[in-house]
């Protein structure tokens, strides 16, 4: 499997993008805008760069890397020769469902297609192919160049040759493939979003602030980032989405997300994407500074 087809071009997209083609992949990228495309080509010269002064590639592995990806906007087009395609499109099951119809009618009989979902049903994406054994899930991390772990996913129809194959390519990515059954919000976000959840529902009950519940995380158990930057790292409509999968997959209350939670990407409190959510963030500074709805 040599020719690789991403579709979307957001964070997780073109860092998907980024590490096929530094390991000798050829690649197209594919959106629905040449805006887009070029604001992620952009990113990921950018992130080579930083890969090249930190050491870790050279100068001719960055060229090597950039030339390897293709930009589209062409949905035909980008997946018509792809071996193995990749969506990492929004997180939306309506858009994924309309997407994976598609992609079956276009590319070819023996191409896999692999889904970045972080909590969407393999299974259910699967029932909108022919082709349900070969439909698996690559949950990369972010960022995606950074981090090792790849949950792959199998849906209830994946075949054995499907994941034996996912797991080979993930290894030639230096990455650590871990399989994983296909339940709501599968292994990481079934542990992580709850206590995400956890620590806003602390939060708007008055147990502590944010940077009390943050510094707790951070120094007693020893977590790089507090929950609540997480969140607003992740985006707090993503984290109620996925929620809200857990709460509507296993009927159980312990999964409603916290009212706060809801109340804020109402308002449009949504992070570092909308600009504030627990904290405030702006260009001129990295400085983290609490929302000032949370102030005393």
């Amino acid at each position: 499997m040599k020719n690789i087809t991403v579709i979307g071009s957001g964070t997780m997209g073109n860092g998907i993008a980024h590490v096929f083609a530094l390991n000798n992949f050829k690649v197209r990228l594919n959106d629905i805008s040449n805006a887009a495309l070029d604001k992620a080509m952009t990113v990921i010269e950018k992130n080579l760069d930083r890969q090249v002064q930190k050491g870790a590639i050279t100068e001719e592995q960055k060229a090597a890397c950039i030339g390897n990806i293709t930009a589209s906007d062409n949905l035909e087009t980008a997946v018509k020769d792809a071996d193995l395609v990749i969506e990492a499109a929004t997180e939306n099951s309506a858009i994924k469902l309309e997407l994976f119809g598609k992609l079956d009618t276009l590319c070819k009989p023996d191409a896999i297609l692999a889904s970045n979902t972080s909590s969407i049903s393999i299974t259910k994406i699967a029932s909108a192919t022919k082709r349900p054994g070969q439909v698996i899930g690559m949950h990369f991390m972010n960022p995606v160049p950074v981090m090792k772990l790849i949950e792959v996913i199998r849906g209830y129809a994946t075949s054995d040759e499907t994941t034996k194959t996912i797991f080979e390519i993930a290894k030639t990515l230096s990455k650590v493939p871990v399989e994983v059954n296909d339940y709501p919000g599968f292994v990481a976000n079934r542990i992580l979003m709850p206590m995400i959840n956890e620590a806003i529902i602390s939060l708007h009950e008055g147990v502590a602030g944010v940077e009390e519940i943050d510094t707790v995380m951070k120094l007693g158990m020893a977590h790089p980032m507090g929950p609540l930057q997480l969140a607003d790292f992740i985006g707090l409509d993503v984290c109620l989405f996925i929620m809200n999968v857990l709460y509507d997959g296993f009927g159980n209350s312990k999964y409603a997300p916290c009212p706060l939670l809801r109340n804020m990407v109402t308002a449009g409190y949504l992070g570092v994407k909308s600009g504030e959510g627990f904290y405030k963030y702006s260009k001129e500074s990295k400085d983290l500074v609490v929302s000032p709805m949370f102030l005393k």
